[in-house]
């Protein structure tokens, strides 16, 4: 049978597109290509970018509130389906089918944060900044912004972007990863189905082409972006150039902190979860644990070392599975190929994830978990965003080694430390030149009314994403100020002040 090819969602339809240029879609259970996808050329990005335009007016002038009711009868949608989305997600990702329900979870609370956005975009007010003279301030859309996704996660950091843009009253062209783009097509038809009016929302499939396009096109206003650090510095570079305000999250190399006095058991079931988790293809992921003190090291591999060979490794929708396959056959060869550095760089190999096979896995993208010992700051397995699962042990004598190591390391996305010593977790937390921390917490993803965003080159811009991060980087201030004079006073030729 002929395989389906994915389109585009523009002006409220599906399209076919005009480049003529597609790509394969995996099952990376099996290896085998599921679909096809087609890439838009710039043609194709200019039509969804010219139907967003046409749709910004009507719907920027739409009334909050009918917004945030329109982006709740989506979020009654999304509950609805959640399963489904999560059974394309691991169809065309791989991760397990909790972890997917888990990702639409997330996507979700950012629905309904952007539901209260009535009370998120009231202004200020300033009654007699001077005699009769009053001074409002005011948030208003941008145009149409655009959003490039990763192909982590398919449905959730879409739903980072698209909800609170809309409910600002912009209207939004989306570029998901080619790797997996069912679910964003999908989010469109639930969108549609919800009564968001045909344009509002758009996606076009594609590789760099597209980005370029969208990078470059004069109509759009604002690119959210969230993939590698070398790519986010190229769309953040580009789209300032270009005129547009811009949001870039890059890599991470999150450190996870282990001190002498923290529950231990917590520690390795935090790191075997963090590191493990999705196959380690998360900007969250914990990397590299930072063990203080020999000891310490050896007690969390001893812990660690039967429970990772342990992993229980399988297609994402087989029971009991707790990791499943990586993306695509050229990520696998490329997690992979790090494993292999790692030795040749000397670091110690205590559980080698390149062993791990089944034969009735067939051709899928299965890698085990992977376990370093004494690993040093020089390593390209320490410096190098990995996303995958490999768990590196740095060794350290101090807290302040540690606190070094992070600070050191040209990311700065996320850090955890575990430890029962509340003065040393507070002084860690203040001291980290990290964007999100946690004590205890492994992974410190806040919450759909926080921001997410990390420091240094994980990320290229002002703003974070989502919360109230989100709704500045999505709208923009006007200030009005105001005189209805009782009497006429002349001209005035001086500054004006409150005098």
């Amino acid at each position: 049978m002929p395989l389906t090819t994915l389109g585009h969602h523009v002006g409220g339809a599906p399209v076919e597109g005009r480049s003529g240029r597609s790509g394969d879609v995996f099952d990376p259970a099996t290896g085998a290509v599921a679909r096809r996808v087609a890439f838009a050329a710039a043609a194709d990005v200019d039509a969804a970018v010219q139907a967003a335009r046409r749709a910004f007016p009507a719907w920027s002038e739409t009334p909050p509130l009918r917004r945030a009711n329109v982006l709740f009868a989506f979020r009654e949608l999304l509950l609805r389906d959640a399963d489904r989305i999560a059974a394309l997600i691991t169809a065309e990702h791989g991760k397990t089918l909790a972890d997917a329900r888990g990702e639409v979870q997330r996507g979700l609370e950012v629905v309904e944060f952007a539901c209260g956005i009535p009370h998120l975009l009231k202004g200020d007010v300033t009654e007699n900044v001077a005699r009769e003279v009053d001074s409002t301030a005011i948030r208003q859309p941008l145009g149409v912004c655009a959003g490039i996704t990763p192909f982590n996660f398919p449905a959730m950091v879409p739903m980072w972007m698209f909800p609170v843009a809309l409910a600002c009253g912009n209207t939004f062209v989306l570029k998901p990863s080619e790797k997996d783009p069912s679910p964003a097509l999908e989010l469109a038809l639930l969108l549609k189905e919800a009564g968001l009016p045909d344009g509002v929302f758009n996606v076009v499939n594609g590789d760099r082409e597209a980005v370029q396009a969208l990078l470059e096109h004069p109509g759009v206003a604002a690119i959210s972006f969230v993939g590698s650090t070398p790519v986010a510095e190229h769309v953040h570079r580009t789209g300032t150039l270009h005129g547009k305000r811009v949001q870039a999250l890059g890599g991470a190399k999150n450190h996870l902190v282990v001190m002498p006095d923290a529950d231990l058991d917590m520690a390795a079931d935090a790191l075997m979860g963090a590191a493990f988790g999705s196959a380690g293809e998360r900007c969250m992921a914990i990397s590299v644990a930072v063990a203080v003190g020999d000891a310490t090291a050896d007690a969390v591999i001893e812990r660690l070392r039967e429970r990772v060979r342990e992993l229980r490794v399988g297609p994402g929708t087989a029971p009991g599975v707790e990791m499943g396959p990586l993306v695509t056959g050229e990520h696998h060869a490329k997690v992979r190929s790090y494993v292999d550095l790692g030795v040749e760089e000397g670091a110690q190999l205590v559980v080698d994830g390149r062993a791990v096979r089944d034969d009735s896995w067939g051709d899928g993208f299965f890698l085990g978990g992977s376990v370093f010992d004494r690993v040093t700051p020089q390593m390209k397995i320490y410096h190098d965003e990995i996303f995958g699962p490999v768990l590196g042990i740095v060794r350290v004598d101090t807290v302040d080694e540690a606190l070094r190591l992070c600070n050191e390391h040209p990311f700065g996305n996320g850090v955890a430390i575990f430890t029962r010593d509340g003065g040393t977790a507070r002084t860690f937390a203040h001291r980290v030149n990290v964007g999100m921390v946690g004590i205890n917490v492994p992974i410190p993803v806040p919450m759909a009314f926080h921001s997410f965003g990390g420091w240094k080159r994980s990320l290229f811009g002002d703003h974070a994403i989502h919360g109230a991060e989100g709704v500045r980087f999505y709208t923009r201030l006007k200030t009005i100020t105001t005189r209805w004079p009782e009497t006429r006073s002349g001209a005035e030729f001086t500054f004006p002040t409150t005098t």
